[in-house]
Order: structure tokens, then sequence, then C-alpha cells
């Protein structure tokens, strides 16, 4: 099933949308499950699909998220100290990016948020066909 989908998405345009925000006092970013849960979520309500996931948490209490989709990838770092957060999602096909992104958003209670979207990969002209 996946490797169908792969295959499709692969010939779909890239995009990476990077997200910095401030974590507010009541944001659950230091709760790796409930971030798990809300990122998981998230990439569901934008149509994609969650095929890995990995964390790491850090003795004060920064998080690394990373969630490997079908449609390529999301990760979200969070900086205690400075009560940061930078959410990437690199997505190809059919997923709804700013859907997902929103979603994150919402639900982490961020604020501060700055979303920049950006077109990825090499845009190549289309190859002659032969005798042309």
């Amino acid at each position: 099933m996946y490797a169908d989908l792969r295959r499709h998405e692969a010939r779909t345009p890239k995009m990476l949308y990077a997200a910095d925000a401030t974590v507010t006092p009541s944001s659950p970013v230091a709760d790796v499950a409930k971030l798990t849960e809300v990122a998981t979520a998230a990439v569901r309500a934008g149509n994609g699909h969650v095929l890995e996931v990995s964390h790491v948490a850090f003795p004060n209490n920064a998080v690394t998220l990373v969630l490997i989709l079908a449609e390529s990838h999301l990760s979200i770092h969070t900086w205690p100290e400075e009560d940061l957060i930078a959410i990437d999602l690199f997505s190809c096909g059919a997923i709804d990016g700013e859907a997902v992104m929103a979603g994150l958003v919402r639900s982490l209670e961020l604020a501060n948020v700055t979303v920049q979207p950006v077109k990825r990969g090499i845009r190549t002209q289309p190859k002659a066909m032969p005798g042309q």
C-alpha cells in the first residue's frame, strides 16, 4: 500500500513548511506522549500517513520528535530555555501541509508563529522525445 503511495508522491511537488514559535505555559511540548499524539493527529488531519515515530528527550526538558511519513517527514525541536519550538514539515503529494501546520499551532497552543513555505526540488525542463 505505502509503496504505491510513495511512487505516486515522488512525482508530485515538494514543499518545506518551516515554523518557529514561542511555547506558552500551556503548551504540552515537554510531554513526549502528548506531543506525539498531537503531531500524529495533525498529520492525519492533513491526510498524511505516519509510518514511524522517534524521539529524544533531553535532561533540560528539550525534545526532538521525528515522524517519518509516507509523504516525507515532520520534525519538532524544542528549546525550553528560550521558549522556542521549531517545526519542519517536508511534504510531497496529497498531504495538506497548511492543515498540518495549523493543527500543530492550534493544538500546541503556540504564540508568535512564523511559517515559511518553501518550494523544494529541482525543476527541469521536460525531456525532448527522440526525433524532435
